[in-house]
């Protein structure tokens, strides 16, 4: 993995320790603190479906700069979303209100030697939106969460969930 990713990945994970409130640190009532399992939250969404098998990336704030993307060897046969119900999916890359799609699939991605450079990326981001809705729900996915238990979440109309686009 080249240096570039290496530091990028390592930012992104600093930021979502820092930025993800409730993570990391539990105050309890006595004012003791516990140290707790750092797990990301499930993020379930609906997009236009003919986009699904495309590679996502992150983009800044004001949708200007790429900040982060996927390394071609990182990309599995796991890394599609999952298909839930009514048209959502489960998100198994770490998409987020900014994210974007670039214009080749996941299984063209992985046969790349390496990733595109930004300037070839920036071209390949298509263009409109593809994200309808998104949702964060604060129960981290585990072992234990079965597709059945996403499908409820569905089923209940994202109660405990924030929206967040």
């Amino acid at each position: 993995m080249s240096k570039h990713v290496s530091y990028i990945s390592l930012i992104i994970i600093c930021l979502a320790v820092f930025a993800n409130k409730g993570y990391g640190q539990m105050q309890l009532k006595d004012n003791k603190q516990q140290s707790v399992q750092l797990l990301p939250p499930t993020i379930i969404f609906k997009m236009n479906k003919k986009y699904i098998n495309c590679v996502p990336i992150a983009l800044s704030e004001d949708k200007s700069t790429i900040i982060s993307y996927p390394d071609p060897r990182d990309i599995t046969e796991n890394s599609c979303p999952t298909p839930l119900k009514k048209g959502y999916f489960l998100d198994n890359r770490g998409i987020g209100a900014n994210t974007a799609f670039l214009n080749i699939t996941y299984k063209e991605y992985a046969k790349l030697s390496s990733a595109p450079n930004i300037d070839q990326m920036k071209k390949m981001i298509i263009k409109g939106k593809i994200i309808k809705k998104m949702y964060k729900c604060q129960n981290a996915l585990s072992a234990e969460k079965s597709k059945e238990d996403l499908c409820k979440i569905i089923d209940n109309k994202f109660i405990n969930c924030e929206r967040i686009k």
